[in-house]
């Protein structure tokens, strides 16, 4: 498997853990317009993680074959983002806004996170 990939199922595992634990503070806390909200973005950028992910290995693909390269898709995750935004903005008495937009957020925090925690542990 190659280290993209690994990164990848480890991000996806770190992010499962996290709508875990989102599915249970909305069934259990009376703030469920706010885990409700951190789930519709974090299943968001977990979808954009994966769309990252798959433009990266087409981009490292071409760049081997000496092929043109296209984008990385930033148009498509935009959308995507865009797409939970309007979302929680159709039904604000089930989706929280602000909790949205830090879900949206989750991957690029836990590729963060995922980095600094390979980086200090493999010394």
């Amino acid at each position: 498997m190659s280290d993209l990939k690994t990164m990848y199922v480890r991000q996806r595992k770190y992010i499962f853990l996290l709508l875990s634990f989102y599915v249970l503070g909305w069934g259990f806390t009376s703030y469920q317009s706010i885990f409700l909200g951190l789930i519709l973005g974090t299943v968001m950028s977990l979808y954009n993680l994966w769309l990252m992910t798959r433009k990266t290995e087409q981009f490292g693909a071409a760049v081997e074959k000496g092929e043109k390269v296209r984008s990385l898709g930033t148009a498509s995750r935009m959308a995507t983002a865009v797409l939970a935004v309007m979302i929680a903005m159709k039904f604000p008495e089930h989706f929280h806004l602000i909790s949205v937009v830090f879900g949206l957020m989750t991957s690029y925090i836990v590729i963060m996170i995922d980095f600094f925690l390979q980086t200090f542990l493999r010394k």
